[in-house]
C-alpha cells in the first residue's frame, strides 16, 4: 500500500492525546480534500475525470453517489503528507469514508439553511448548491467537503444568492445527459477536439493543463472569464 510506504518513512510520531490526533487529521484531511477538488476544477485533465459528479441537472442524495469513475486512481496522492505527518493509513482511510458520508448528505433542497454558527464554519447544503451550479456567479465555488472555512481563507467562496436561484448541471449540456458513456467521457472527446486545433504545442498543452473554457483563441471562455464579463 502506497500510504503504508509513506507512513514508514514519517517525519513526525504522534503521542498527543487521541482527541488531538484525530481532531488534526480531520482538519488536515479535510484541507487536503479542499486542494484536490480545487485541482479537479481548475486544470482541465482533472477536470475531465470530475466533471462526471457535476453533470446532473438534479440535485439530490443520489448526485452525492454520481462519483467520478477514475478518481480513485489519484485521490490517494493528495494524502501522502497526512501519512508522512504520521497519521496511521486505515486512519486516513477510515477519515475520508467518514467525510464523505457527510459529503453526500449536503446534496439535498430540503434544508434551505442551517444556523448561522453552522454556515460559518461547516460546508451546509446551501454552500454546496452553490457548488453544483451552472451559474456564472457560482462556477468554481465552495469546494470544501466538511470545512467551508477553507473557501473564506482562499477566496473560492460564495454564498447562496436568492436573487441568483440555482441552475443545476453543466455550462453546456450534454446532447444525451443519461447515457453512461457519454456522461463519463464526454469532456474527454472535447477535449481530443481541441488538440486537433491547428495551434502550437504549448497552446495545445494548455488545452490540457488550463482551467475547463480556456481557448487560444477566445472562442471558449474560463469560469474567472465569465465572471470578467458579467461584471462589467
Amino acid at each position: 500500500m502506497i500510504l503504508q510506504w509513506f507512513f514508514y518513512h514519517k517525519i513526525i510520531s504522534f503521542h498527543h492525546h487521541p482527541l488531538v490526533y484525530w481532531l488534526l487529521l480531520f482538519v488536515l484531511e479535510d484541507l487536503a480534500f479542499y486542494f484536490e477538488h480545487r485541482v479537479d476544477h481548475y486544470c482541465r485533465l482533472f477536470w475531465a475525470v470530475h466533471v462526471t459528479h457535476h453533470s446532473s441537472e438534479e440535485f439530490n442524495l443520489t448526485t452525492g453517489f454520481r462519483s467520478s469513475v477514475f478518481q480513485p486512481l489519484y485521490r490517494f496522492i493528495y494524502f501522502i503528507p497526512l501519512a508522512l505527518l504520521g497519521f496511521q493509513p486505515m486512519d486516513i482511510v477510515l477519515m475520508y469514508a467518514i467525510t464523505q458520508v457527510y459529503g453526500i448528505l449536503v446534496h439535498t433542497q430540503m434544508i434551505q439553511k442551517m444556523p448561522a454558527w453552522f454556515e460559518i464554519l461547516f460546508v451546509s447544503p446551501s454552500h454546496h448548491r452553490v457548488h453544483h451550479a451552472s451559474n456564472v456567479l457560482y462556477l468554481d465555488k465552495n469546494m470544501g467537503m466538511c470545512l467551508i472555512i477553507w473557501d473564506k481563507i482562499f477566496g473560492t467562496f460564495q454564498e447562496e444568492v436568492p436573487e441568483e436561484p440555482v441552475r443545476y448541471g453543466l455550462t453546456k449540456p450534454l446532447e444525451d445527459p443519461h447515457h453512461p458513456l457519454k456522461i463519463v467521457f464526454h469532456e474527454w472527446v472535447s477535449i481530443g477536439k481541441d488538440l486537433r486545433k491547428k495551434t502550437s504545442l504549448v497552446n495545445k498543452l494548455k488545452y490540457l493543463v488550463m482551467p475547463p473554457g480556456w481557448s487560444h483563441d477566445g472562442s471558449s471562455k474560463t469560469a474567472k472569464e465569465l465572471r470578467r464579463e458579467l461584471n462589467h
